[in-house]
């Protein structure tokens, strides 16, 4: 499991979501926007099969219409627990 916390932004956009590519290998959940700006999600990792995801903030202003758009993506790699015996 790993924290994820996007500071406020300095632009007029504002965090709106945060979204994995492939919620079997990372599921994205806990997200919650603080009074200030500042974004958390919580990712875990399933950890009994290996592969890739794309986990994509999202940012939108809030006074344009319109889809929010990525403002970043990190790439994750899971690799599963090594197996005894």
């Amino acid at each position: 499991m790993v924290s994820l916390v996007l500071r406020p932004r300095t632009d007029d956009k504002r965090w709106t979501a945060v979204q994995s590519s492939a919620p079997v290998f990372v599921l994205v959940s806990g997200w919650r926007l603080d009074a200030d700006g500042t974004a958390h999600a919580t990712l875990r990792a399933a950890g009994t099969r290996g592969g890739g995801a794309k986990v994509t903030a999202l940012a939108k202003a809030p006074d344009v219409a319109g889809a929010a758009k990525a403002a970043f993506t990190l790439n994750v790699d899971v690799v599963p627990y090594a197996r005894e015996g």
